[in-house]
């Protein structure tokens, strides 16, 4: 299961409508690459196509494809966002992370 918290779904939506997408008919895609100051980070992007060997997870009105590379490393993952002036705007709470750094962008599995 993917998780996307109600303050993280808000600025989805925000961001989605910015660019003329719709949460509805277009996908949130979660990713993992090599980088970061952990070893791997995270990627989120909007699309508007699902690719043959993605995973798709619904959430809270919200369609979210993962590719099969990233998989592993994101199941049971928690997109959270945090606004404001202290705020780290999107960042991951990851249960498959071994380590993560400081900003909540990288981790190490």
């Amino acid at each position: 299961m993917i998780i996307i918290s109600d303050q993280a779904k808000i600025k989805l939506v925000s961001l989605m409508k910015d660019e003329g997408l719709s949460h509805h008919s277009s996908f949130i895609r979660f990713g993992v690459k090599n980088g970061g100051c952990s070893g791997l980070s995270y990627e989120l992007s909007f699309d508007n196509q699902q690719n043959k060997e993605d995973k798709i997870f619904h959430y809270k009105e919200m369609k979210i494809l993962i590719d099969k590379n990233s998989y592993p490393y994101l199941l049971g993952i928690t997109l959270e966002y945090s606004g404001g002036l202290n705020g780290k705007g999107f960042y991951f709470k990851n249960p498959n992370a071994q380590h993560t750094c400081g900003c909540g962008k990288s981790f190490s599995s």
